[in-house]
């Protein structure tokens, strides 16, 4: 039995957490997986419940846990509480807590779905990126940090553990992929950058078929978008990768498009990349393809059925072939939707 812990979370979370518990299920009978599901309140839901973002019952529930399934955190209502207490610090502090410091988030155009993209179909054709972000560290863990009425400060700090290992995690996905690697960093400006190169250079001697390349962030930022295609794993620190997967989502057409995975030393957690986007909580219209893929990368990597994972993407395209949500034109609800897939799924 695999124990899977659910935290909805907020806005729209609860609605597409359903959508990829629902294809989970139907997954399960197919391919004859037994699941167990355990839900648990997290970020503002657990605020409002437990006064604090990541629970004691929480913490113990992703700790017993072989995998976590998260739907989406915060909006406005909780903007004004304390900074510590704040759902996203709930988010970093659940990373932290089950050292998961390489966040998986793949980019793909399916293959005549290309005019989702708002890009030309010659430059969507073909695109298949894997970012690899460092995800426990950098800017956002970085001390000293602090704030005073003068001025505000943090640090972007890297170990060279910290680095190998990521590194790590994105040269062996290159490996089963096409072989071709691109560290992100800026290493003109900034020692850090310098330092994150020199790393990611000496763990290439461990890969010798795997090309290694290297792009400033600015760059990168402007090739992701024009030439998406040329580019395969790309592995990068905290903030540049939360920057350049959020831009990334461009690429399939949809920021509720794109799944992610983070992985390191406990529990694994996966979660759409989208927010919570409380405009449109509860009226059924939410895209829960992200959740859904999400749910994939789980089936791939936490339960090791690459071919479940497999088969849930592909019914996912297979239905969005058919109907789409209105933020990508159609008019499907999230319900609608989510039958599609598990009629493609196996009826």
């Amino acid at each position: 039995m695999h124990k899977i812990a659910v935290l909805p979370g907020d806005g729209i979370g609860p609605e597409v957490t359903a959508a990829a518990v629902r294809v989970l299920e139907k997954a399960a009978d197919v391919f004859s997986l037994e699941l167990s599901f355990d839900y648990f309140d997290f970020g503002g839901a657990a605020i409002d419940a437990a006064g604090e973002p990541y629970p004691e019952a929480t913490r113990r529930g992703v700790a017993a846990a072989d995998a976590v399934l998260l739907g989406a955190i915060g909006g406005p209502k909780w903007d004004g509480v304390p900074r510590e207490i704040r759902p996203e610090t709930g988010l970093l502090a659940l990373r932290k807590d089950q050292g998961l410091f390489a966040n998986l988030r793949p980019a793909r155009v399916l293959e005549g779905l290309e005019d989702l993209s708002p890009l030309k179909p010659e430059i969507a054709r073909g695109v298949d990126v894997l970012i690899v972000r460092e995800l426990t560290g950098g800017l956002y863990f970085g001390q000293p940090r602090g704030m005073s009425e003068a001025e505000a400060w943090n640090t972007m700090r890297y170990s060279k553990p910290e680095v190998e290992r990521v590194a790590r995690v994105a040269f062996e996905a290159a490996s089963k992929r096409r072989n071709k690697l691109t560290s992100v960093e800026k290493a003109n400006v900034l020692e850090v950058g310098e330092f994150w190169r020199r790393t990611v250079e000496e763990a290439a001697k461990d890969w010798p078929g795997v090309e290694l390349e290297h792009q400033y962030v600015d760059a990168m930022a402007m090739h992701l978008i024009t030439r998406p295609a040329d580019f395969d794993v790309i592995v990068t620190g905290n903030i540049f990768g939360d920057i350049l997967s959020d831009l990334a989502s461009v690429l399939p057409g949809s920021l509720g498009l794109l799944p992610s995975a983070s992985l390191g030393e406990g529990t694994p957690l996966f979660e759409p990349v989208h927010g919570s986007a409380p405009d449109i909580a509860g009226r059924g219209v939410a895209n829960p393809t992200a959740a859904i893929l999400s749910a994939a990368m789980l089936s791939t990597y936490a339960l090791e059925r690459p071919e479940v994972g497999q088969a849930i993407e592909q019914a996912v395209a297979t239905a969005l072939r058919q109907v789409r949500t209105p933020d990508l034109g159609g008019q499907a609800s999230t319900a609608g939707f989510t039958d599609a897939v598990v009629t493609a799924l196996g009826g």
